[in-house]
């Protein structure tokens, strides 16, 4: 039996493909709007036409392919022997065992996903959290569900990825006006819905850069472009095709 005080690994930090640099806005705006988008500060981090060095790949190695990103928050388990061994929220440990007080629809969560079929007897998983407490639930959900990373790349690519062109002003337009969510999609055509819900952002995968031991994910959101803030609030001398300075990546969520 694995040592319950054991942390499990942490999720490692996925950049964006493009370069991300910081603009100031307006402060007054920001009091205004700033929490509901985001901004923990009256500055925004945004992507621009540049791209990360390194992310090449995410442009022109045709294996390179698109999935959604769920909106919630990242939890990993660990089971053995088809028991739940432990349970992880970021860096916090959460007791399996604890339905009582605490953060119960973690647990719920990832209950509901095993009645699913989704989790496997024994290792390591890692997935997204989503429902009625995280997010402002998006996609409408009665209960918590825990969507692991695995099936999302099975269940949720865009098929279509491979139609368009790589570059920044096309996927801008794309997550602007057409990233729907597929898991709100599919969610809504078994209950007969006809509405739509747009997705967070993508993730880039590729798997063969996974089995030659190299960066093989990227993640792009629809707050990291201009438009999803410029709307509510002003943007200072915002230019897509970036500054020459150099930022840290690294500060970036």
């Amino acid at each position: 039996m694995s040592d319950q005080n054991d942390y499990l690994s942490d999720f490692p930090k996925i950049y964006a493909p493009f370069i991300r640099q910081t603009f100031k806005v307006n402060r007054e705006d920001w009091k205004k709007h700033g929490s509901r988008l985001g901004l923990r500060s009256p500055e925004a981090y945004l992507v621009v036409n540049r791209v990360n060095p390194g992310y090449e790949w995410v442009f022109d190695d045709p294996e390179t392919f698109a999935v959604e990103k769920l909106d919630g928050s990242n939890v990993k388990i660990l089971t053995e022997g088809g028991r739940l061994v432990k349970v992880q929220n970021r860096k916090n440990v959460i007791d399996p065992l604890q339905i009582i007080k605490g953060k119960t629809f973690l647990i719920e969560g990832v209950l509901m996903s095993a009645g699913m079929g989704l989790i496997k007897p024994d290792g390591e998983q890692a997935g997204e959290l989503i429902g009625p407490k995280l997010q402002g639930n998006p996609y409408k959900l009665d209960l918590h569900q825990w969507y692991p990373f695995d099936t999302a790349i099975d269940r949720l690519r865009y098929n279509s990825f491979d139609d368009h062109e790589r570059s920044f002003d096309n996927w801008s337009s794309w997550f602007k006006d057409w990233l729907f969510s597929r898991f709100y999609t599919k969610r809504a055509s078994k209950l007969g819905l006809t509405d739509k819900v747009m997705a967070e952002g993508v993730v880039f995968y590729n798997l063969k850069r996974k089995a030659e031991g190299k960066t093989w994910r990227s993640k792009l959101r629809r707050d990291m472009f201009d438009w999803y803030i410029s709307e509510k609030i002003e943007i200072y001398d915002y230019d897509k095709n970036g500054r020459d300075e150099i930022e840290e990546q690294e500060k970036f969520d």
